[in-house]
């Protein structure tokens, strides 16, 4: 997996508003779909960033925690679909969470992506003329 790098790929995530919550840590997303007009930079596999705030601990304290959140998201990266941005965002408590504990949050988060944007691609595709009602 790829990292995001530069404040633009970060907020062009965050700008989206997708998110999934769970009590340590909160993953923004985005999915390119094929008929993505957004005119973003395309994007040809999945991309991280990380962000942990100094309400998490200190420097030890949150470079423990990017580690093991770059762990959970290379172990749970097939439940993503294959072009997207995430961003992992530690919430405070996230570095008193243990790894199990972080592992079963991801897990659930990722699938929970997974099936919205599955949802989200399966409405956007067209219909055809017959399927509207418009065929007399």
């Amino acid at each position: 997996m790829e990292r995001l790098r530069s404040h633009r790929d970060f907020m062009a995530v965050l700008k989206h508003r997708n998110k999934v919550t769970s009590r340590d840590l909160v993953v923004h997303y985005y999915a390119y779909l094929q008929s993505d007009e957004h005119g973003e930079t395309p994007v040809t596999q999945r991309r991280l960033g990380l962000a942990v705030s100094k309400n998490v601990g200190n420097a030890v304290t949150r470079n423990r925690v990017k580690r093991r959140f770059r762990q959970l998201a290379k172990a749970y990266e097939s439940m993503l679909p294959e072009r997207c941005d995430i961003v992992m965002r530690a919430k405070p408590r996230a570095d008193k969470a243990s790894f199990d504990g972080l592992s079963a949050q991801v897990g659930s988060l990722f699938n929970e992506i997974e099936h919205r944007t599955q949802r989200s691609a399966r409405d956007r595709v067209p219909r055809d003329a017959n399927s509207q009602g418009l065929n007399r």
